[in-house]
């Protein structure tokens, strides 16, 4: 946790790992330990847990604490570790917030309420909660539109900011480019924005971004570490190839619903011990399989070799 009492430092790329089941739909913890093993390995910043691509709504409290006390483990203090403790409950999002501060996580990216549609002043009532419920843990804002039915607004982030110590930044998945320019002109520089939009990454750097949290991490994971160290090198030569290369990879993460496609390549690939997500989602199509193929092929050069 030597990263929780400065969050600033939680910057780069930072993976949001799949969270791999067995055939059986057990949560596959000898598969997580590998994923961060082979994740750090490949350069990446840190590492998140139980956002949309780990399929956090198919699996109960107990289980997401379980696999956020084996990530934390296998990491140690060597990267940041930023799970999502978010639910649609506040009692459960509490819960596993709880668990996790134990487990010696350095902050937690909580998710707006998804289905029930929040209004502003609501949603700042559940961060406001949050945020007094764990004053010396990092709270993180998770804004997923297309997930969740809200957004949230630039005013209700830079309100959070202003009136609590410990609200420090927001991962923003949104494709509108200038709610990222919005969020952070009503909160000044200081506030850490990533972006979770994979062809978003680079140029929510030049807005003075913090780094982003791309699902394509988990396929091509020093790729996405070595654009943002690009750009910070000033190498946008170098920073502008890797984006434009890895174009046809996040395309290959979207032939059908994040995160099926990614776990049949890294199954292909033996970092899976099996492809399996759980309902409602289904495993990769027959069509999907060609598709993803013929995608990872057209960009095989950045794909990360498997090392674990």
């Amino acid at each position: 946790m030597k990263f929780r009492s400065d969050p600033r430092r939680i910057k780069g790329s930072i993976a949001p790992l799949i969270t791999p089941f067995t055939d059986d739909s057990e949560i596959d913890h000898d598969s997580l330990r590998r994923l961060v093993r082979w994740q750090l390995a490949s350069g990446t910043h840190g590492i998140s847990l139980g956002g949309s691509t780990g399929e956090p709504s198919s699996q109960s409290i107990a289980e997401r604490a379980a696999a956020i006390r084996t990530v934390a483990d296998e990491i140690g203090d060597r990267v940041p570790f930023v799970p999502g403790t978010g639910s649609t409950k506040l009692d459960e999002t509490l819960e596993l917030t709880s668990l996790a501060q134990d487990a010696g996580v350095d902050a937690a990216l909580i998710i707006t309420p998804y289905y029930a549609k929040p209004t502003q002043e609501a949603l700042y009532s559940w961060y406001a909660t949050v945020a007094r419920e764990f004053p010396d843990l990092p709270i993180i804002a998770y804004n997923v539109p297309s997930r969740t039915a809200v957004d949230i607004a630039p005013e209700t982030i830079a309100r959070l900011f202003r009136d609590f110590d410990n609200f420090v930044g927001v991962k923003e998945t949104t494709k509108d480019f200038e709610h990222f320019s919005r969020t952070l002109h009503a909160t000044g520089p200081d506030l850490l924005v990533w972006s979770g939009i994979e062809l978003l990454c680079l140029p929510l750097l030049t807005l003075g971004g913090a780094g982003f949290v791309s699902a394509l991490c988990n396929i091509a994971p020093a790729a996405v570490a070595q654009t943002y160290e690009a750009y910070q090198s000033g190498d946008l030569e170098l920073a502008r190839k890797l984006h434009y290369g890895v174009h046809p990879l996040v395309d290959l993460l979207f032939v059908e619903t994040n995160p099926a496609p990614a776990k049949w390549l890294l199954h292909q690939r033996g970092l899976l011990s099996s492809p399996n997500v759980r309902p409602p989602l289904i495993p990769l199509t027959e069509d999907g399989q060609a598709r993803v193929k013929a995608l990872a092929d057209q960009a095989a050069e950045y794909l990360t070799p498997i090392t674990v």
